[in-house]
């Protein structure tokens, strides 16, 4: 049992974004002498932004550069918790440590979803096969990128956000890279038909083959069952395929919560305390569940991190009421060494940006504003409900980005006799 009196024993389990950013609020907000903080992380590398990790891949950025801001005293790389003890507030590490807590919380994050393809797994083998590879850790990144080389056939499988990143990371590296996304356009989360034919438009003149509405049936491997050499799509057809990548979303790390008795639904259930079922324990980031909502975003782990560390130190009143998330990509300009027609001095690469935020889907009776530039590859559109703006969708021109946000996120009525194309002029309409 944790002893009653003196410094509160505070563990976080994860050492991701939300578990960093929590340290990092718990040490600069608690009074001296007040907090112990353990936290442990699985992963043996420094904790990382994983938002960068297909510009790692594609030979932008050392992994030390997407290095966080150092924890405080208290981490613990390369522990992994296997087991919470809630009668006596311990948890049980695989090396068999054991770390008692006061309060406990989970940033355990999540996993890659691995579709259900025939050749994926074998009874008689753990892991994936050779040649197939998730994108979700430091450690996946690092084995693509010792794997890849110029002229590599790489068949990328997911095309919501991190699909796209890696198929645009891997063209980088040289590799003649196909996007096979089963849903009807890219990143539908995200953005709306139009703009999702402008992004499938730069990632094929980047030399990306896309395929939308493309079911993947299953993976062929060589005759001597070593490694994967095929990807087969439901039609029959087949892509040769040195390198894949499963890049088919991710669920939310809950095993453990489960294991402990905790409500567990699609995350870990937490209230406006980002409290779990037990008071004890408290979930943010990637595997809490609040409201009946899975964020998966970096500004939803940032928010949470920042009011729970106030409600665990200066301010007990402190609630958390949800979070308006944008959606940012940056999609460098492909190196010209890397174009799939060489080097050349005409039509010169620029990056692609892209912002996205709100519903980007109209519903009936919404009004919408869209201004297409096909010659620069642009597009904004705005959704308008009543006096309130719910949504949007910029690429390639981010000069309004700023002022949209701030609109949407503070969700004030807009000015009735602002024109509604006003919103997508450079100032916003402010």
């Amino acid at each position: 049992m944790v002893a009653v009196g003196g410094a509160k024993e505070i563990v976080v389990i994860g050492g991701g974004t939300a578990g960093v950013r929590l340290a990092q609020r718990l040490a600069a907000t608690a009074p001296a002498d007040a907090v112990n903080l353990t936290l442990l992380g699985e992963e043996p590398h420094a904790p990382y932004n994983r938002v960068l990790l297909a510009e790692v891949l594609a030979g932008r950025y050392g992994p030390e550069v997407i290095a966080l801001p150092p924890v405080p005293d208290g981490e613990r790389r390369g522990v992994r918790a296997v087991r919470i003890d809630r009668a006596d507030r311990l948890v049980r590490c695989a090396d068999g440590g054991v770390v008692p807590y006061d309060r406990l919380v989970l940033a355990t994050g999540s996993n890659p979803v691995l579709p259900p393809l025939r050749g994926l797994r074998r009874p008689d083998h753990d892991g994936l096969p050779e040649g197939v590879h998730a994108f979700r850790t430091m450690d996946d990144c690092l084995a693509l990128s010792a794997a890849v080389r110029p002229g590599t056939r790489a068949v990328v499988i997911g095309g919501g956000l991190l699909g796209v990143s890696a198929a645009r990371a891997l063209a980088e590296r040289g590799a003649q890279v196909v996007l096979a996304q089963q849903g009807e356009y890219l990143m539908e989360r995200q953005l709306d038909r139009a703009g999702s034919r402008l992004l499938k438009a730069q990632l094929e003149a980047w030399g990306v083959e896309v395929h939308t509405e493309c079911r993947v049936r299953g993976l062929v491997r060589t005759a001597d069952d070593t490694r994967v050499a095929a990807v087969e799509l439901a039609d029959g057809f087949r892509l040769d395929a040195e390198l894949t990548v499963l890049a088919c979303g991710v669920r939310p790390r809950t095993g453990l919560a489960r294991a402990a008795g905790l409500d567990v639904r699609r995350g870990v259930v937490v209230d406006d305390e980002l409290r779990t079922s037990d008071p004890h324990i408290h979930a943010i980031g990637d595997c809490a569940e609040h409201d009946e909502r899975l964020y998966g975003l970096a500004g939803a782990a940032l928010e949470q991190a920042d009011v729970l560390a106030r409600l665990l130190t200066v301010d007990p009143s402190a609630r958390y009421t949800g979070t308006r998330s944008l959606t940012r990509l940056t999609l460098g300009a492909l190196s010209p060494e890397a174009r799939p027609d060489g080097p050349t001095e005409a039509s010169p690469e620029v990056p692609l940006d892209l912002a996205a935020f709100g519903e980007t889907t109209p519903l009936p009776g919404d009004d919408t504003v869209q201004l297409t530039d096909a010659t620069r590859g642009t597009y904004r559109k705005v959704v308008v409900r009543g006096d309130r703006l719910v949504g949007g969708v910029l690429l390639g021109d981010l000069a309004t980005v700023g002022t949209l946000a701030r609109t949407w996120e503070d969700d004030v009525p807009l000015p009735p006799t602002t024109p509604l194309l006003h919103l997508l002029t450079p100032d916003g309409g402010s």
